[in-house]
């Protein structure tokens, strides 16, 4: 199992990006024939420098679940029941990792932290949830927050990076929760510095509200932070972690906290229609990933700082006008590359590249959606498919990236 945030995290990734990428179309140039020649190019790839989900079928994934399952979950057990078995045994293991009396599965990020902010809403008495702009539930989840679960939303900040405890000492007016988003993903996959945060949660805590961490990829903070995951989630109240993100698993989430707001999440899990009959396919790939990936995500966010730094490298030496690699270093083992260039001219270099030498170096790119017009971003996730790569690979790549922009 492998990091797949770069290809099948958001709506963002799927639409409009992944039906019409203004890829040139090798049939009648329709975006489904554009996105299958794109995938077609990636799978061909011999050399990927991020991991590809995709490029298994159903058959050979569900394959790999049953040979791997039993190391980590007896498989002649029968499947859960509404959360049972597996499911519930994958709770257990979560809560214990992360040090919180209690856990709740759930099938998606967006399903758990409403149910996680809603019940912090209820106890404190306020229904204002202070985040940035940028974090997931206000650019991704088409203002569930608001629309679904009545809460409120104020920015302590809008600069594109995390509060800092004076912002939200002073936030002009009262939040029940503070969520923070950790990493910041639309502003890089940027952290703060272990002391940053610890004020920032000192600054809430003394405005009497509580702490809710979106930690979708808190699993790889820990090389940043230079703390182990369970003092990371110990700083905050509750904790929602993903198990695709980052540690390859089929699907789902998970929400920690204190036993009685975990028990009332449950209670609005099923209000929400997650209460599912049966889940041990995700359930058994998510304790595989705490198996397998997580032991592995310190070495991928070293080996980020090597790819970063050649990218940059690679870059200077080109003939691209200007580019920017954020953050250098990466604080975790994504990060993002910005060029002065359309998208539709980024996605055609990276197919032809994949097309023709069989190195796939830049997954997707999409407008940056500030700045001037022509400035585009992607994502590059450096994990177990990475690690192959060394400066010198990603240097020459680079140019040969280039060479098909600029020539």
């Amino acid at each position: 199992m492998s990091d797949t945030s770069e290809q099948a995290e958001d709506v963002r990734d799927s639409s409009p990006d992944e039906v019409g990428d203004g890829l040139p179309g090798g049939g009648d140039g329709s975006p489904d024939d554009q996105r299958d020649r794109r995938r077609a190019a990636w799978r061909g790839a011999e050399r990927k420098l991020s991991n590809d989900f995709t490029s298994r079928s159903m058959g050979e994934t569900l394959a790999a679940l049953v040979a791997a399952g039993g190391s980590v979950y007896d498989l002649d057990e029968g499947p859960d029941i509404y959360g049972d078995g597996v499911v519930a045994e994958l709770e257990r293991r979560v809560a214990a990792l992360l040090g919180f009396p209690a856990a709740a599965f759930f099938p998606s990020g967006t399903m758990a932290q409403q149910a996680a902010l809603r019940g912090w809403a209820g106890r404190t008495g306020n229904r204002t949830v202070a985040l940035h702009p940028l974090a997931h539930p206000e650019v991704h989840e088409g203002g569930a927050l608001s629309v679904v679960s009545g809460l409120r939303t104020v920015h302590p900040t809008r600069e594109p990076r995390p509060p800092t405890a004076e912002e939200v000492h002073d936030l002009a007016e009262p939040f029940g929760t503070l969520m923070l988003e950790l990493p910041l993903r639309d502003a890089g996959f940027v952290l703060p510095s272990w002391d940053e945060l610890v004020a920032v949660v000192d600054a809430a805590r003394e405005r009497d509200a509580v702490v809710h961490f979106d930690g979708a990829r808190l699993w790889e903070c820990a090389s940043h932070f230079g703390r182990p995951l369970a003092e990371i989630a110990g700083l905050a109240d509750s904790v929602y972690l993903s198990f695709y993100k980052s540690l390859g698993g089929m699907s789902g989430a998970v929400l920690a906290g204190p036993a009685s707001l975990v028990a009332e999440a449950r209670v609005w899990r099923h209000r929400y229609g997650g209460q599912l009959f049966q889940q041990y396919p995700a359930a058994l790939s998510a304790l595989l990933g705490l198996e397998r990936e997580l032991p592995r995500l310190p070495s991928y966010v070293a080996h980020a700082r090597v790819v970063a730094a050649a990218l940059a490298e690679g870059l200077a030496e080109s003939a691209v006008p200007w580019f920017r690699v954020h953050p250098e270093p990466p604080h975790t083992h994504q990060f993002q590359v910005w060029l002065p260039y359309d998208r539709e001219v980024l996605n055609e270099a990276g197919v032809r590249q994949a097309e023709e030498t069989k190195v796939s170096l830049f997954r997707l790119w999409r407008e940056a959606g500030a700045g001037p017009p022509g400035v585009s971003v992607t994502e590059v996730t450096v994990a177990e498919a990475g690690l192959e790569w060394s400066a010198e690979d990603v240097k020459a790549a680079v140019a040969d990236f280039v060479e098909r922009v600029t020539g």
